[in-house]
């Protein structure tokens, strides 16, 4: 394993890697990536386990978690390095904005969904279902009408047993502190993301390997069986882009469904990729957290602010 860590050393000091295996399983995935995109290395050195980017438009930078560091760190275009930005974090994993900009964080050790009004300041929105403490909040997503919806996996529990009976996939409708059961028959609930109409709630399951979705309208949820399996396993977190598809990361990096579950396309990174998210200025950058690195790929296609 040295000569492994070593390799990704140099590669990770060299700023930039090649992206020539970016695999084009159909046609239209020229529409997403040139073939001639570069992986380009953002964050690095003594990063742990990176997690849950997040663009924040104003002010023109990424956050993203390092749970085992316990933190939440920055990084902007143009300045060197990366700086924390909040610290300790609850071992922070998904990050999201809510619609006035604060973000919205998940908790491993916090074992809460908490609302952040900056790097020394938050308050906890939920922590527990029936009078039982959440297992260890994973990924978030954001409806328009204010309900934050999350997984939660037992991934964050060291040596404790869950309060809870299954790994459920909630919902916590505005202004409440009690979430609702979306689902729970999901073995590890993982990353979570809405199609660009809102009408199509994605979630994986990293333990089976497949990414299943929902129907949303109104306070209604309707199981749509799974979307798409992912051969190379692993599914984590996830975003889209304007036109619906769908971006799965996983044990060989970043895979590309149509939405209608046809995979377009697959973009490797040297380690496992966690997550993924839209940003910068015209949101036509993908960044991709690796542990332990954070990189970014130019993409033809923008995606959702």
């Amino acid at each position: 394993m040295k000569w492994l860590v070593v390799a990704l050393m140099a590669l990770a000091g060299a700023g930039t890697l090649a992206a020539s295996d970016v695999v084009a399983v159909r046609p239209e995935f020229t529409a997403v990536v040139d073939s001639t995109a570069r992986l380009e290395v953002i964050a690095t050195g003594d990063l742990k386990f990176t997690e849950g980017p997040v663009w924040v438009p104003e002010g023109g930078f990424l956050l993203f978690s390092d749970i085992q560091g316990d933190r939440i760190c920055r990084w902007q275009p143009g300045v060197e390095g990366y700086t924390v930005w909040r610290q300790p974090s609850g071992q922070s994993n998904g990050l999201l904005l809510d619609k006035n900009g604060r973000v919205i964080c998940c908790e491993h050790t916090g074992r809460r969904v908490s609302l952040l009004f900056g790097p020394d300041s938050a308050i906890t929105l939920c922590d527990s279902y029936q009078g039982k403490r959440f297992s260890s909040p994973n990924d978030v997503a954001l409806h328009p009408n204010g309900s934050i919806w999350f997984t939660d996996p037992p991934y964050g529990l060291v040596n404790k047993k869950p309060d809870l009976p299954a790994n459920y996939v909630f919902r916590l409708d505005a202004g409440e502190t009690e979430p609702v059961v979306v689902a729970d028959d999901f073995q590890r609930p993982n990353g979570i993301v809405f199609s660009p109409n809102k009408k199509i709630l994605y979630v994986d399951d990293t333990q089976k390997g497949h990414v299943r979705r929902f129907g949303v309208e109104g306070g209604r949820v309707k199981d749509l069986g799974v979307f798409a399996q992912v051969s190379s396993g692993g599914p984590d977190g996830m975003c889209v882009d304007r036109l619906g598809r769908l971006y799965v990361s996983c044990r060989e990096g970043v895979v590309v469904f149509s939405p209608d579950g046809t995979l377009e396309g697959r973009i490797p990174t040297p380690q496992q990729a966690t997550n993924c998210c839209f940003g910068g200025e015209d949101w036509k950058t993908l960044f991709i957290t690796t542990p332990p690195t954070v990189y970014s790929i130019k993409l033809r296609v923008a995606g959702l602010p």
